[in-house]
């Protein structure tokens, strides 16, 4: 094995089960599900694969930041999830671990290679400067950046009535509509308000899509095993055991994440703007602590993987671009969406983080959970299946 290979494995990390037991197939199992397969080529597989019915009403839940080993070791805040464990699949998440990406990854069914979506931010390949892939603060227009068409614009070609019930200010923003375009979006702000929604609009057949995210805003704060994050867990729980008790009869709800956390320790945060080991040769940082894109100066890259391998240690894994490539990552890749990853790829071990604080904000350094990396943490997500 190679060096990063090697590391990998002695991490403990969790590789990407792209096309398998993984989040790029829940979208296509619910629209196949709805007799619609022609939407993705591996619909009717993730289908059966999830053991889907036939239906004619499907509701997905994505629970921003719902671990499957966090819901597990927390179940105790959740009576109607922890009832579903039982039964629930695991799937993987794909690489970054993170919101943007795995958004990328529901919403087309394609991995972070295809969507350009690589992580909370990314370098702009025409500014070269920092794109938020969260607020798009910094980023080209969603067309010009995520190329692959969304499941939900294809559901709709295919006759399904689509639907996303969410926070108001998300609707045409430029995640949702690089990701998730396609159908009626329905605004709502609290829980029991997007659930309310939801029920109305499943007296209809068709797809709802509900989106909740306070249990990942909850862990950023406090770290998963706060009490405020059992808090917001058993929130959550009460009003998903609602939504499954009050939907009509022949729906099929599926629950899943976009990813799990750890908590991290602030002591072992690597900022590369106090390193001049980290530092030197760098033109920028982007991803985020867990998951980082590292870009060169020109001429300045030689070296350099050696460099970030020493001083790191076992905090993290290296790769260059192209290794990380090699091993698949982010899938297959596409070749705009290649200049965007870094020259070199750290994905951060244990509870540690690679910060730069020239770019980053005190308030992002000084978060308690985190994500990102390759952990099973981080990378296992529940899909249940109700109904």
């Amino acid at each position: 094995m190679t060096a990063p290979a090697e590391a990998f494995v002695a991490a403990g990390f969790l590789a990407p089960d792209y096309g398998g037991a993984c989040l790029d197939g829940v979208l296509p199992a619910a629209v196949a599900a709805l007799g619609a397969p022609q939407v993705h080529e591996g619909a009717e597989g993730a289908r059966s694969r999830f053991g889907l019915p036939r239906t004619d009403r499907v509701c997905v839940v994505l629970v921003d930041g719902l671990g499957h080993r966090m819901l597990t070791e927390r179940s105790g805040h959740a009576p109607f999830l922890r009832s579903q464990l039982p039964t629930a699949q695991v799937l993987t998440v794909g690489y970054p671990s993170t919101t943007a990406a795995s958004m990328g990854l529901f919403g087309t069914g394609r991995p972070a290679g295809r969507t350009g979506l690589a992580g909370y931010t990314v370098r702009n390949p025409v500014t070269g400067r920092l794109a938020n892939l969260v607020s798009w603060e910094g980023a080209p227009a969603p067309a010009d950046l995520q190329h692959e068409p969304s499941l939900f614009c294809s559901a709709v070609a295919a006759g399904i009535e689509v639907c996303s019930v969410g926070p108001a200010r998300f609707a045409g923003s430029g995640l949702t509509e690089a990701a998730l375009s396609g159908g009626r979006y329905v605004g709502a702000e609290s829980l029991a308000d997007r659930v309310d929604a939801t029920l109305f609009e499943l007296s209809a057949p068709g797809l709802v899509y509900l989106y909740w995210g306070d249990v990942d805003k909850t862990g950023h704060q406090h770290g998963w095993r706060s009490r405020e994050w059992g808090d917001a867990l058993t929130v959550l729980d009460a009003e998903l055991a609602r939504l499954a008790r009050s939907v009509p009869r022949g729906t099929l709800i599926l629950i899943t994440a976009d990813h799990g956390m750890v908590d991290i320790d602030p002591t072992a945060l690597h900022d590369v703007a106090g390193s001049r080991a980290l530092r030197s040769g760098v033109e920028l940082i982007a991803g985020e602590p867990r998951a980082t894109h590292v870009h060169a100066h020109p001429g300045r890259l030689d070296g350099m993987a050696e460099r970030w391998r020493e001083t790191l240690g076992d905090a993290a894994v290296v790769a260059t671009r192209a290794e990380a490539l090699d091993a698949g990552w982010f899938g297959p890749v596409a070749d705009h969406v290649a200049p965007m990853l870094g020259d070199l790829v750290v994905a951060a071990t244990g509870r540690s983080g690679i910060v730069d604080s020239r770019t980053q904000t005190p308030h992002s350094l000084a978060l308690r959970g985190m994500h990102g990396s390759f952990t099973p943490d981080e990378m296992l997500v529940p899909l249940m299946v109700v109904g």
